[in-house]
């Protein structure tokens, strides 16, 4: 009787397992049924280090009570912090989540993916690899997985390194920083628009607008509006309580320490408005800053205007002006670039982040009515742009970003881990207005310094 129980029991088990995986067949917390597990082999190593964000945050609003080193997740204490892993599938189908981790002490964890719950139980142990769940991946693109802390023996729940996957989904090509610097590929990004420039024509100026959409803009965003082939001019958020109007100037002089620069190649500042700060900027080529603390606003349109004029010495000078939320132009500096015989080239845009922490935040401008006006006084509109990015977009490492153009503007938009993407060297062009800036060059704001450009 008894192998004959034993024979129904286990059928009935069966029948029993099928169903409770055919209800929670989304996402299967390993310790349940441990002989549902899928192998953890042929599995591909998503670094945390690259790949994490802190997305929500403990009772310590600085720290959030964990971190996010080189080496993954570590300091993790607060049940109130969620760490965010972020990585892109080309392929659809079964994808089977690990957590390689350490810790002295057991601990459970919460996973949430695809709108998918489980908790997951982590062993003590060193290096250790734990089945998290099981996912359905029905589109190609990115998906979000979130760790969260449940109940700890120890001080912290656990450190981890690596989440690791395999499945279906995993089989095709994968996207998410790896053999790349985690610095860069956790800000995301940078994405570009160049607007050809007549070839005939000396380019005295440069005007254009930019609007952040309403209620847009996370910290760490520069929305650069005038760029050309020595230096960019925009506007950026620094912090919840700062904002910046930022123009720079690299010297020719090619250092990422601006101690290094021999006095003759030095940026020397001609003129700036009362409230702007100068100094000297560095790690990304060197040179001279100038900036205005400024409570720019999003929904609001920002026009700029940027002046490069040769000396007929040798030397450039370089002159930047915006238009204030007053109605009203005012100077930012002027900038004396030696080494230099140039008018405007080189006109683009771009949009940054330089926030490693806020990388999975979107950010997106608006980038409007782009004219040139030649040394002669003529006005030129610049109806076409072509899309760059950087290394970051380049090598795959980041695919959220996109560019082109909207409501007879164009736009740029990264980070948020944006599924769609647009190509590298794509050209867009916009309806022009015909209508030229109405500009009192002669009328222009001068500063407070003594030597005039």
């Amino acid at each position: 009787m008894r192998p004959k129980f034993n024979k129904v029991y286990q059928s009935m088990k069966h029948v029993l397992l099928i169903l409770f995986i055919g209800i929670f067949s989304g996402c299967r917390a390993h310790s349940l049924y441990p002989d549902a597990e899928p192998k953890p082999d042929n599995l591909t190593a998503i670094p945390l280090g690259g790949n994490t964000y802190i997305t929500e945050r403990g009772v310590n609003q600085r720290t959030g009570r964990g971190s996010i080193t080189e080496r993954g997740i570590s300091g993790w204490t607060d049940p109130a912090t969620v760490f965010s892993v972020y990585f892109r599938t080309s392929a659809v189908g079964e994808l089977n989540l690990f957590l390689r981790h350490s810790g002295a002490h057991e601990s459970l964890i919460s996973v949430e993916s695809l709108g998918k719950q489980s908790e997951v139980k982590l062993k003590a142990g060193v290096n250790d690899t734990a089945y998290l769940c099981t996912l359905t991946v029905k589109d190609a693109g990115y998906v979000r997985v979130d760790l969260q802390g449940k109940m700890k023996n120890g001080e912290s729940y656990a450190a981890a390194d690596y989440l690791l996957v395999n499945g279906e989904a995993a089989k095709g090509k994968m996207h998410f920083v790896d053999d790349f610097s985690f610095y860069w590929g956790r800000r995301g990004p940078s994405v570009h628009l160049y607007y050809p420039l007549p070839g005939n024509e000396d380019i005295e100026w440069f005007y254009s607008e930019i609007t952040v959409p309403e209620g847009g803009g996370p910290t760490g965003s520069y929305y650069m509006a005038n760029g050309f082939g020595e230096g960019y001019f925009g506007i950026q958020i620094n912090r919840e309580d700062e904002r910046r109007v930022l123009f720079s100037v690299w010297s020719p002089f090619v250092t990422d320490n601006p101690k290094d620069i021999p006095e003759d190649m030095q940026v020397k500042l001609l003129d700036k408005g009362e409230a702007t700060r100068t100094g000297e900027f560095g790690n990304e080529g060197s040179g001279g800053q100038s900036y205005l603390i400024y409570p720019w606003k999003t929904g609001q349109t920002y026009r700029f205007l940027t002046r490069v004029k040769p000396d007929g010495k040798g030397s450039t000078a370089y002159t930047s002006y915006f238009y204030g939320n007053d109605g009203k132009w005012m100077l930012v500096a002027s900038w004396l670039r030696p080494k230099t015989d140039t008018y405007y080239s080189n006109a683009h845009s771009f949009l940054e982040n330089f926030d490693p922490e806020k990388g999975y935040l979107s950010r997106k401008a608006l980038y409007r009515n782009q004219w040139a006006c030649t040394a002669d006084g003529k006005w030129i509109e610049l109806t076409k742009a072509g899309f760059s990015a950087d290394e970051t977009a380049r090598k795959q490492a980041r695919m959220d970003y996109r560019g082109g153009e909207q409501d007879g503007c164009f736009f740029l938009q990264n980070g948020g881990f944006l599924s769609d993407y647009t190509l590298v060297g794509t050209m867009f062009s916009r309806t022009g207005t015909g209508k030229a800036p109405e500009i009192d060059f002669a009328g222009l704001p001068a500063g407070i310094m003594t030597i005039k450009p």
